[in-house]
């Protein structure tokens, strides 16, 4: 609780404005405690009729671990680009380089009452649609299963149902998520994904926005 409050304490006053961020909730921690890190924030925004996503990255130190605070009204489509902007930053940097500086997504753990992370260093975002010789799982806004082929299964059954199929020649797997849900609801994926389908998603590198 201590690190949550002075997390809300840092975003208060963060550039000089009062400024938040609404994190999304999930009763799982996949990790709890990261050292050597510096934060980036992804605020909610209003300009008239449209939303913006309003990022903050001052404080990110290249050879650091990054914690993105991300709020959670936003939508997929908002959050992604600004992630991607990031995360070039960093592969790019070859001065200040860190092969073992990892980024993580923050969220609070409504259960345990502490903030916790879930990975995601080396998921390659792309807001395009996946080669058709891929096999889709599809992550779609406000369902709480996903589609497979022509079926809609849960998320814990994902694996189960890939290897009960008989392909001739075995595809790459790929997530597809709904570009309209909101980063809370795709957060709550990538929990659920990390703790029932793999234990390290980094194994399905690749993630299309559509």
């Amino acid at each position: 609780m201590k690190y949550l409050s002075l997390l809300i304490i840092c975003l208060l006053f963060s550039c000089g404005k009062k400024q938040d961020v609404l994190l999304p909730k999930s009763n799982l921690t996949i990790v709890k405690d990261i050292q050597d890190h510096s934060p980036i924030y992804i605020f909610f925004k209003k300009e008239g009729n449209d939303t913006i996503a309003d990022l903050n990255r001052k404080s990110a130190i290249i050879s650091t671990n990054w914690i993105f605070n991300i709020d959670k009204r936003l939508p997929l489509k908002l959050v992604i680009p600004q992630v991607i902007k990031m995360q070039e930053k960093k592969r790019a940097d070859s001065a200040h380089k860190n092969e073992n500086a990892e980024n993580y997504y923050s969220y609070a753990d409504s259960v345990g009452k502490n903030l916790a992370f879930v990975p995601f260093t080396k998921v390659y975002y792309k807001m395009e649609r996946p080669n058709k010789d891929n096999f889709v799982v599809y992550f779609k806004k406000g369902r709480k299963q996903v589609f497979m082929g022509n079926r809609e299964i849960n998320t814990t059954q994902i694996l189960q149902h890939f290897y009960s199929i008989k392909f001739e020649k075995v595809p790459n797997l790929v997530f597809v998520f709904d570009k309209n849900m909101s980063y809370e609801e795709y957060i709550r994926y990538k929990i659920l994904l990390h703790k029932y389908v793999t234990s390290n998603l980094d194994r399905l590198p690749v993630e299309f926005i559509l």
